[in-house]
């Protein structure tokens, strides 16, 4: 895992991309940005990607746009993820444990990409 500055750089710093990646071979679940592999790659977090393809399914999410935050105890390396359509809570799922190095993290949903909030 890259030290919190690198991955907040990764983060503040995307502003396209070139490609759209498959990171799961399950079908349904969300492409990715480049910017995205590069995050999950530095922040070794690969999981809250499969966390937010995995709800997909769930009729209540909006497939057009959904907000996807990771929130993070530093002290108890513990979290949270929420998952929203725009402004409404939909999806809480807890993180028993996580050594993720960011208090929070945003990530969007649109159309079947998931993105930084620096590339929309």
């Amino acid at each position: 895992m890259k030290s919190r500055a690198i991955i907040q750089s990764i983060i503040n710093g995307a502003t396209g991309t070139t490609a759209y990646h498959r990171f799961s071979p399950i079908p349904g679940f969300p492409v990715v940005t480049d910017g995205v592999i590069a995050f999950a790659g530095a922040g070794s977090c690969f999981w809250f990607l499969d966390i937010i393809g995995s709800h997909q399914s769930d009729e209540r999410l909006d497939p057009e746009f959904q907000v996807w935050a990771l929130e993070v105890n530093l002290e108890k390396y513990s979290g949270v993820v929420r998952g929203f359509n725009d402004a409404e809570l939909i999806i809480t799922q807890e993180i028993p444990w996580t050594d993720f190095p960011l208090d929070e993290v945003k990530l969007f949903l649109i159309d079947g990409v998931i993105l930084l909030p620096s590339e929309y």
